[in-house]
């Protein structure tokens, strides 16, 4: 039988999940200030667990690695993000195994996070060893974003998030969280794929793109994963016609995605409890947001804070999904805000 969750194990996945988000905006950082190969070695930096400097160091860092001169900024830009990282791997390490000694959840989940931060780590070793390979570059965002929500489904379990409640009963509430949940995992695909071909600036005007896109359309080398036969991948390999299909597609899947995700927050609303109608509002003006920085990377041609925000918001309506399936497919209907516990309270209306 398992035992009561103590508050200690709950504060420190909530520190993980917030470690998390820090990490994926480091890591967006570090990709949009072309600092992926500031250290062209892993796990350290020049052979060194601190980025070199002094005249000799320097000198000695550029003679180890001639390909690569060593830029100051882009490498301590790419070492902080490691630090971050590997802390939250210690991290969830921790949790793992408080997890499954004390029995206070299923070992399934605690056991398939370890097994994603292994991996991610894996992938973050390939993104430098690849030479910003875009496929990897890609599942290593992803890797974030998956450690993320299952941190969240984590927390869920833990903190037992509406236990005791009536079943819901509208079978499209389901059918409409779950698609949304799926449509945005795919935007986000999309969006790393847009970022890791380096496809962004690519179209310049809305709503889909400036000229005669229609004619330029590639699908075929856009979405060709691998991109063999090149040393670096470095500000992307393909040619205008490929990266254009990559960012036309994203902003198509933009558009699915707010369609879906509008219509799970008015079925949300819909449900007329207190709770339901508080998380159809959080996830309406996320996902606002989320449309307004996208708007913005193009109108103000992909400023970084802009970018970063964007990959930050994108993170933030995934866990919002996450926790809404979560309560949906655990079959509450009742106001699960009013538990003190769950997501912050207030009184049944």
């Amino acid at each position: 039988m398992m035992n009561s969750t103590p508050r200690s194990l709950l504060l420190l996945v909530k520190v993980s999940l917030i470690l998390t988000l820090i990490v994926i905006v480091l890591g967006a950082y570090t990709r949009l200030s072309d600092a992926g190969l500031g250290c062209p070695d892993w796990p350290g930096c020049y052979g060194k667990l601190v980025v070199p400097s002094g005249e000799s160091a320097v000198a000695n860092a550029n003679f180890e690695y001639p390909e690569r001169a060593l830029e100051a900024d882009k490498a301590w830009i790419e070492m902080v993000h490691r630090y971050f990282a590997g802390s939250l791997g210690l991290l969830v390490f921790a949790i793992a195994a408080w997890s499954v000694s004390k029995r206070v959840t299923p070992i399934g989940l605690p056991l398939l996070i370890v097994a994603t931060v292994i991996f991610q780590a894996l992938l973050g070793m390939w993104t430098v060893t690849l030479k910003l390979m875009p496929v990897v570059v890609m599942a290593h965002l992803m890797g974030g974003f998956t450690l993320l929500s299952l941190l969240s489904l984590l927390y869920c379990r833990l903190n037992k998030i509406g236990q005791g409640f009536a079943p819901f009963k509208s079978l499209w509430l389901r059918f409409w969280a779950s698609i949304s949940l799926v449509t945005v995992v795919g935007q986000i695909l999309l969006g790393g794929w847009t970022s890791s071909n380096y496809a962004a600036l690519v179209c310049t005007q809305l709503p889909i793109c400036e000229g005669n896109w229609l004619a330029y359309l590639d699908f075929d080398k856009a979405f060709d994963l691998w991109q063999s036969g090149h040393d670096n991948y470095e500000f992307g390999v393909l040619e205008y016609p490929a990266r254009l299909t990559i960012h036309v597609m994203h902003r198509f899947g933009a558009m699915a995605a707010v369609l879906v995700v509008l219509i799970t927050a008015y079925q949300l609303w819909s449900q007329a409890g207190h709770g339901q109608r508080k998380l159809s509002a959080i996830l309406a003006f996320v996902l606002l947001c989320q449309v307004g920085l996208g708007i913005s990377n193009v109108w103000f041609h992909l400023p970084i804070s802009v970018a970063v925000m964007h990959n930050l918001v994108a993170a933030l309506l995934l866990v919002t999904l996450v926790v809404t399936n979560f309560l949906v497919w655990q079959r509450q209907t009742r106001d699960f805000l009013l538990k003190g516990s769950a997501l912050g309270g207030g009184k049944h209306g």
